[in-house]
């Protein structure tokens, strides 16, 4: 028996409607533009549409079903991936700060280098290094000397 995996027409406007207006919602409520990538609640509210207008005569196979519920799964896995690796080059970030307290720095402020020795740093998503008593960006630090 073969497995129909298409959906209707009136399905698909269905589903297209429901990723638009919860897309509109988003919009609304983080004031950014509109991600053009579908993210988990999307993948289930695709799931859930598809599966409420279903015809009841011919109901999803549950091969079809398990597989959808499988690639659910792996898409939740690589999310909190990607939640993972953000969180280990954040800590990577704080301990190279760490790192180079006490060494001499070479910091890019707008094109002009400015040198001098790491007093302290700050630990965060966003760790800074303090010279002469100002804080900079680990980002803009473009040279690190040896002691």
């Amino acid at each position: 028996m073969a497995i129909d995996t298409t959906m209707s027409v009136q399905d698909q406007i269905a589903v297209q409607n429901a990723v638009n207006l919860q897309n509109s919602k988003n919009l609304a409520e983080a004031g950014k533009a509109t991600n053009q990538s579908l993210g988990k609640d999307d993948f289930l509210k695709l799931l859930i549409t598809q599966l409420s207008n279903q015809d009841p005569t011919s109901p999803m196979e549950n091969t079809e079903f398990i597989a959808q519920m499988a690639q659910f799964s792996s898409l939740e896995q690589m999310t909190n991936m990607a939640t993972s690796f953000t969180e280990l080059a954040n800590m990577l970030t704080a301990s190279e700060a760490s790192n180079v307290i006490g060494r001499t720095v070479e910091v890019d402020l707008n094109g002009q280098i400015m040198t001098g020795q790491v007093e302290a740093a700050t630990r965060g998503t966003n760790p800074s290094v303090q010279i002469n008593g100002m804080l900079y960006s680990m980002d803009q630090i473009t040279k690190v000397y040896a002691d």
